[in-house]
């Protein structure tokens, strides 16, 4: 069969495991956009998203009954696993939901998260997409530059300066499908390409940069790790050039209890985090060092307590720093992390074994709890190299075949992330999948 007969025979299937969730969805579509709360669930494959109807630990089964290995996990959002015990305790007993009031926990995550990534003063928000907006604000006011450098497909949430790639022309453009920008955001930042130096320091030879936002690694194009010296080198032209260095660990928390700040000796000069570090609660965070909490604090004509541009009302709220606290105290802890990387490495092993069986070119890249295969016989070295390895068609047959297998990886690409509630028994329902996937699609 064609891969074309091989993914329309997994539409049916898909379409005769799931009555229930395609009922469920075409009834919301009277309410919601799209039939969805939020337009990214329309990615899922099949024509409509799955509904769940529990999860709990590592798993999911959804609204037809179907059970599912879940290596998708709210695309890192989940990485504590769902529900938690002890995050679920916190919650229940935290001190109200919002108060627009401190509470004890808040003080103890901070200093967890000194701990673990190095820096010594922080401060929430719900998301970090909130993070990194603030700190580009804040960064542009205490340097008094305009422009912020990020890197060719990097993914920064849905802030409005990240929305740029490099077009053929090598310059600057506006990223296919951004929605209604305020501007062009190549007025407001420059791209560089990861791990090619030389394009960072042509970027802050400028002298108008205010910051550098950057994952270590990149994570939402595939992974795309740094080669050796390429994070000391961008670290020592942000020096040089008195430039900010913001590294954001949202998808990168993966490699380690501290993330990549901490597993390679990163020096940044502001961490961001989301997602994951509230066990499923909205939050996120941001922490600086010593010197830029001296500008900020030194920054008279920053009303950063009332109306200018940093904060919300439900940022640093009781339930999510219960949970973040029950979550990084307990959860997410070294042990945890040790567990989570060994059930990456089967993962890769049983992934690399199919790739050698079947003889199909493609590789696969790790960072620490998270693996992601990709269509290139040698892992992509640059952003632009990760989006060229993509085959939206392959994609589509794998995930279809994958979710009828009782399989979650992340919709938007070929991630799969371990937590600690994950077992070898779910890597190894994928393996056994996807060795099954790769004998059809070579026959």
């Amino acid at each position: 069969m064609t891969l074309e007969e091989l993914t329309a025979r997994e539409r049916e299937l898909f379409a005769s495991r799931n009555l229930r969730s395609k009922e469920l969805h075409d009834a919301a579509r009277s309410s919601l956009l799209a039939g969805v709360p939020m337009s990214w669930m329309t990615m899922w494959a099949g024509g409509h998203p799955i509904y769940a109807g529990e999860a709990r630990g590592a798993h999911i089964v959804d609204v037809d009954g179907n059970e599912y290995s879940d290596l998708c996990l709210g695309d890192t959002g989940a990485m504590a696993g769902h529900r938690p015990e002890p995050t679920m305790r916190a919650v229940a007993a935290s001190a109200g939901i919002t108060t627009m009031l401190p509470t004890e926990d808040a003080a103890w995550v901070g200093s967890e998260l000194a701990r673990r990534f190095g820096l010594p003063f922080w401060q929430f928000s719900l998301t970090a997409t909130d993070a990194n907006r603030w700190m580009l604000r804040i960064c542009r006011h205490v340097t008094a530059r305009p422009k912020v450098l990020v890197f060719n497909w990097c993914y920064h949430g849905s802030v409005d300066e990240a929305f740029v790639t490099l077009g053929p022309d090598g310059r600057e453009h506006s990223r296919e499908g951004n929605v209604g920008p305020q501007v062009d955001p190549a007025q407001t930042t420059r791209v560089a390409e990861f791990n090619e130096i030389e394009s960072v320091e042509a970027a802050l030879a400028h002298g108008d940069m205010a910051c550098v936002l950057m994952e270590p690694a990149l994570t939402n194009i595939g992974i795309v790790l740094p080669e050796d010296g390429f994070l000391a080198r961008v670290r020592e032209a942000c020096t040089r050039t008195g430039t900010l260095l913001i590294i954001d660990e949202t998808h990168t928390f993966s490699a380690g209890p501290g993330g990549c700040t901490a597993a390679w000796g990163l020096e940044p000069d502001v961490v961001t985090l989301g997602k994951s570090i509230g066990g499923g609660v909205p939050i996120g965070a941001y922490g600086v060092g010593a010197e830029l909490a001296q500008r900020i604090a030194a920054a008279e004509d920053a009303d950063l307590e009332d109306t200018g541009g940093v904060g919300g009302t439900l940022a640093g709220n009781a339930l999510s720093l219960a949970a973040a606290r029950a979550t990084l105290g307990e959860v997410l802890t070294d042990s945890a992390f040790e567990h989570m990387s060994a059930l990456r490495e089967r993962f890769v092993v049983g992934v690399e074994q199919a790739f050698e069986r079947f003889s199909v070119p493609w590789s696969i890249v790790s960072l620490g709890a998270r693996a992601e295969y990709r269509f290139a016989p040698e892992p992509p070295r640059t952003g632009a190299e990760s989006a060229a390895a993509g085959n939206r068609d392959l994609e589509e047959f794998l995930h279809l075949y994958l979710l009828n297998r009782g399989v979650l990886i992340t919709p938007f690409h070929n991630m799969a992330l371990m937590c600690p509630a994950t077992t070898e028994e779910d890597v190894d329902r994928h393996t056994e999948a996807f060795n099954a996937a790769l004998e059809e699609i070579c026959e």
